[in-house]
C-alpha cells in the first residue's frame, strides 16, 4: 500500500467516523435537529434509536483491528443508511442541498473502503488448478 493510499484511507476513516459516531449519538438521543428531519422524511422517530445504535457499533467495528468480515458489514450498513438517506431527502422533493451531508458520507464511505489496506480485506483463497 502507498503512501498516499494510507493518508487517503486514514484521512477518509477518520471523517467517517467521525460524521457516523457525532450522528449515531445525535440520533440515538434524539438532539441535533434530528427529530425534525425524520418526521419530514416520513418516518417515525423510534427509527432514530436504531440507526444511531447501529452507527456507533458501525464505527466501532470499522476502528478495531482485524475482524475483516465485521468491517465489511460496517462498510454495507453506512452505503445502505447514507444512500437510504439521499434517496429519501430526494424522493419528497427536498433539494440536493438537504442532501448534501448524506451524499459527503455516501462519498466517504467509498472512499474509506476501497483504500482499506489489505489486512483489513476479506481475500478469498485462490482455487488449485
Amino acid at each position: 500500500m502507498t503512501t498516499t493510499s494510507k493518508i487517503i484511507y486514514w484521512t477518509s476513516t477518520i471523517f467517517l467516523s467521525f460524521g457516523m459516531l457525532a450522528g449515531g449519538i445525535q440520533q440515538l438521543f434524539q438532539i441535533g435537529g434530528y427529530n425534525e428531519i425524520v418526521t419530514q422524511l416520513g418516518y417515525p422517530l423510534y427509527l432514530l434509536s436504531i440507526l444511531g445504535t447501529w452507527k456507533i457499533l458501525g464505527v466501532i467495528a470499522i476502528l478495531i483491528p482485524k475482524k475483516a468480515l465485521l468491517k465489511e458489514w460496517a462498510y454495507a450498513g453506512f452505503f445502505f443508511a447514507m444512500s437510504g438517506a439521499t434517496m429519501s431527502h430526494l424522493a419528497v422533493g427536498q433539494s440536493i442541498t438537504e442532501a448534501l451531508p448524506s451524499i459527503i458520507l455516501l462519498l466517504v464511505t467509498v472512499t474509506s473502503w476501497y483504500f482499506r489496506p489489505n489486512d483489513k480485506k476479506i481475500i478469498e483463497p485462490q482455487k488449485q488448478s
